[in-house]
């Protein structure tokens, strides 16, 4: 267990790190649109300090499959979510981006779900489910792939309309989530048919199950949909969304699809459960735009009184003041 919590810390940092690399590699580039994703591919790729974050991420994702396989997967991903910490540090002192009051409370509910998570799995002898049946899987992860897509195209559609205040990202975050969900219970589906000691059997099984084809897609879709959303919107916002939607996703999801049981003590139950209703509250409790849009609307400037014109068809000077005379010329 505890080999378990530190391979999830770890993954933690490197995703964080991973992340605000990226956004500030995506400051530096031309405007992004998921509509041209090959475009957007070759602008990523040719920036050195985008490959530098994307390789922190790749590393992140390697950690994930130790967690996964000495974690329940209810524990890993309530550990996962505390990532969302380190992410409101690194963004603060390397972005410059500033948050609320309201995201700087929702971190300490997050650092509360992380004790109560880490208490439920002490003295653990949890059942760790490797595989899931692949009908029921598929049924829980197509669908989702497609409310994901469906929900970035309407945050772009909503985007693009006038008089609209700037979205804070949550939007964003939540169709990435979704994406991002399903490729954690691949990732724990990959994790489950690892075998050190046999490769050659471990391929063979990898190519006749459906998780890497998931993690392909998975990856590369929300590749494009997540820069697009971190060149947008603020990292320390977007992410956490992002994660917290994950979390939940996979949560009940993996739940049901590798029928791994909850704890049967009634004290660690809560605590497991407890966790999760936490992080529910901080998706709930985030700004959906951002602060100073908020306080522009309801403090608006005055607008300056523009100068009356003339009526059509009278001359400019018809309404100016008449010219005073000149004093006449003094009598020598």
């Amino acid at each position: 267990m505890l080999w378990g919590v530190a391979a999830a810390l770890l993954a933690n940092l490197l995703f964080s790190a991973g992340f605000v690399i990226e956004k500030r590699a995506l400051s530096a580039l031309p405007p992004l649109s998921a509509g041209h994703p090959a475009r957007l591919v070759l602008h990523l790729l040719r920036s050195p300090l985008w490959i530098a974050g994307a390789a922190s991420l790749l590393l992140g994702f390697a950690a994930q499959l130790a967690v996964y396989r000495t974690l329940p997967l209810v524990a890993a991903q309530g550990l996962f979510v505390t990532g969302l910490v380190m992410l409101l540090l690194l963004s603060t002192l390397f972005l410059g981006e500033r948050s609320s009051g309201r995201e700087r409370q929702g971190m300490l509910a997050i650092l509360a779900a992380l004790l109560m998570i880490v208490f439920s799995l002490h003295d653990s002898s949890e059942t760790i489910s490797k595989l899931a049946p692949v009908p029921l899987l598929l049924v829980i992860c197509l669908p989702s792939l497609a409310l994901g897509l469906a929900l970035f195209l309407s945050a772009e559609r909503r985007s693009r309309r006038r008089h609209r205040l700037p979205t804070a990202g949550v939007p964003y975050g939540v169709a990435v989530g979704f994406l991002y969900g399903v490729s954690s219970l691949a990732i724990k589906g990959v994790a489950g048919l690892l075998d050190l000691g046999d490769p050659g059997g471990t391929v063979a099984a990898l190519l006749t199950s459906p998780y890497p084809y998931l993690l392909l897609f998975t990856g590369t879709t929300g590749l494009v949909l997540s820069q697009t959303a971190l060149q947008r919107c603020r990292a320390s916002l977007v992410v956490p969304v992002c994660t917290t939607v994950n979390f939940l996703y996979a949560t009940v999801s993996g739940t049901v699809a590798f029928a791994e049981p909850l704890p049967d003590e009634p004290l660690r139950l809560a605590l497991r459960l407890g966790g999760a209703a936490l992080a529910v509250c901080v998706l709930v409790a985030l700004p959906r735009h951002e602060p100073d849009a908020e306080t522009s609307r309801r403090n608006p400037e005055p607008k300056p009184v523009p100068k009356a014109l003339p009526p059509a068809g009278r001359p400019l000077s018809a309404t100016l003041p008449p010219a005073r005379p000149e004093d006449p010329p003094e009598r020598q």
